[in-house]
């Protein structure tokens, strides 16, 4: 269980820091922040969700954990 906690925090850096570079304000409409902050924490918590259960999967299936 620790192996996945250290995952989560891994991917949680890396997702955060790749999001950054991601200009999400031409995609949505003026004066709609909150509706896109909503969007970019949602996108945000299901990457690092489908990235750490894909890597949780892979190290598994190779019984690396």
């Amino acid at each position: 269980m620790t192996g996945k906690f250290f995952l989560y925090v891994i991917v949680t850096i890396l997702v955060i820091w790749s999001m950054d570079s991601v200009n999400i304000n031409k995609i949505f409409k003026k004066n709609k922040v909150l509706q896109a902050t909503v969007f970019y924490f949602l996108l945000g918590i299901s990457l690092i969700y489908l990235v750490t259960n894909f890597l949780m999967d892979l190290f598994t299936s190779v019984n690396f954990f």
